[in-house]
């Protein structure tokens, strides 16, 4: 059997190519073919492995020409450069590397703090502008101050406890920060109003999603200590940069340090010129160490997979053997959606994530299984989260993950998945199972049976049931040109709860939702996608 082909077509260390030759794998190092899309799909065809950073976009064309493609591994977190769904679709695993630069990226937002705090990148372009301008450049003590820190996963954390060691007090929004972690790490857990109106600086550190985008918003920042000043690392997009200028000129905000923008590369941006605005062209991770860390680690694993068949951090496969692979797969599927769509309907933090087997699924590989269930809970908050690392971010957020097993099964389906999401506000639960068809199914929300199959745009209603409602929900629909592709209902009693699952052919805009929500007998109607 011939030897594995990896291409590497960004620039990874000496050091992370020789792990693929040591493994007896044949490596083309060629670090600039990943800026020529056309070059690159020429010679793709050849290639069982891809190995890259974020110059290589991988698109559907290009994972059309890649016949033999097994894996790609990217050199860092985010695989925005990757188009997921089309390598799911063609069998090939996309792995990241999500804890290489949590450091580096921690440090770098301390760096823009004390940046902020004494104007150093302007006090120095006017001293090396032969200007002495020691009293124009006043600045501002960190120790005593308060930070506050929204999102404190694995580089909130790091930043908090650096700050900490500063002698700043530090408050976290997050809403999976359970009260025992909070004070584990030393941090105030508080809401976002509550941290807007304390922090002396605010450090963002989550991920885009459509419940973070504009997080500081012009309203929020309005809200936010007169005097703030802002550190963002995270993500372009977290804060209203039109408002955050705005907040700047009239004085509300004192100084702004920015690492990310919503366009990048950043030619042009509201928040440039302006004298207290500090800026870096995305540096976060941009340290020797970083870049070594995250090159050797995507070389081990992608390595392991193509000599061994393991599979470690990918984004888009739980960690199981090759055997286990047929017989799981689709219980793989069943509980990422039955999570994915509990978590889509949580607003508020979850504590807990309860996964029960029953029937023949409890003899097969569990511990997968419900890493998929909390990847599928968390990833609506957590879009870089895969279900190698889904646990064990589940744990460093202090989310209580159980797992129940009854082998016996409850006599009306062989298996049967069960996942309650425990949060601050309420629990929910939904059970599902796999037919013959291999396709999974939702066979319970909040204890009313329904059956009804996943599909990619789904509408969820609570509602009374009471007549006129599958009439005027219909017409609603059918007068904005929705088209439905399957109807679900399932009721406690007559007269009673009630609810309804509906497939759709595409999104829902917000005034077809609120035209639903208006409806006499609606309670509540989410959208939701898998």
């Amino acid at each position: 059997m011939p030897a594995p082909k990896v291409l590497i077509s960004d620039a990874l260390s000496d050091a992370a190519v020789q792990i693929f030759r040591d493994r007896g794998i044949e490596a083309d190092f060629r670090p600039d073919l990943g800026k020529d899309k056309e070059a690159l799909a020429a010679i793709i065809g050849g290639y069982d492995g891809l190995a890259i950073r974020s110059a290589t976009r991988v698109t559907p064309k290009l994972l059309a020409a890649a016949p033999r493609l097994k894996v790609i591994g990217r050199a860092g977190i985010g695989v925005d450069n990757v188009d997921v769904p089309a390598a799911t679709a063609r069998g090939v695993i996309v792995m990241n590397t999500p804890f290489g630069n949590a450091i580096t990226t921690a440090e770098h937002a301390i760096a823009l703090m004390f940046a902020l705090a004494r104007q150093i990148p302007q006090a120095d372009a006017s001293t090396q502008g032969g200007r002495w301008e020691k009293n124009r450049f006043l600045g501002v003590e960190l120790t005593g101050k308060t930070l506050g820190v929204i999102g404190c996963g694995n580089i909130g954390a790091i930043v908090a406890d650096r700050a900490i060691g500063l002698k700043l007090k530090v408050v976290a929004y997050d809403p999976f920060l359970s009260p025992e972690r909070a004070v584990a790490i030393g941090v105030e857990k508080v809401e976002l109003d509550a941290l807007l109106a304390r922090a002396d600086l605010i450090t963002l550190h989550v991920p885009m999603t459509d419940k973070t985008r504009n997080i500081l918003s012009a309203e929020n920042l309005a809200r936010a200590k007169r005097g703030v000043r802002i550190v963002n690392c995270a993500r372009g997009g977290l804060v209203d940069e039109a408002a955050l200028r705005a907040a700047l000129d009239s004085g509300h905000v004192a100084g702004a340090a920015f690492d990310v923008f919503v366009t990048e590369p950043a030619i042009d941006n509201p928040l440039f010129g302006h004298p207290n605005v500090v800026c870096t062209p995305h540096l976060g991770a941009s340290t020797a160490e970083a870049q070594e860390n995250v090159a050797l680690q995507v070389a081990e694993q992608m390595s392991d997979y193509l000599v061994s068949g393991a599979i470690s951090n990918a984004v888009n496969f739980p960690s199981i053997s090759a055997d286990e692979a047929p017989r799981l797969k689709p219980f793989v599927a069943l509980a990422e959606k039955l999570g994915s769509f509990l978590g889509q309907l949580t607003d508020a933090a979850v504590t807990g994530i309860r996964v029960t087997y029953e029937g023949q699924v409890a003899g097969m590989n569990t511990r997968a299984l419900t890493a998929a269930a909390v990847t599928g809970v968390l990833r609506p908050f957590l879009p870089d989260i895969n279900m190698v690392s889904g646990p064990a971010i589940a744990r460093e957020r202090g989310i209580v993950v159980d797992e129940i097993k009854r082998e016996g099964g409850n006599g009306d389906y062989e298996s049967v998945i069960r996942i309650t999401v425990e949060a601050e506000d309420m629990p929910r639960d939904a059970a599902g199972t796999v037919f013959h068809d291999g396709k999974p199914r939702v066979i319970e929300i909040r204890s009313i049976e329904i059956e009804a199959p996943f599909a990619p745009h789904m509408l969820y209603v609570r509602n009374h049931d009471k007549p006129g409602f599958v009439g005027r929900f219909g017409s609603v629909l059918g007068e904005a040109g929705v088209n439905v592709a399957t109807f679900n209902l399932g009721r406690e009693a007559e007269g009673g709860n009630a609810i309804a699952f509906v497939a759709v052919d595409g999104p829902v805009s917000a005034e077809v939702l609120a035209r639903i929500e208006a409806i006499p007998q609606v309670k509540r109607v989410r959208p939701v996608s898998f």
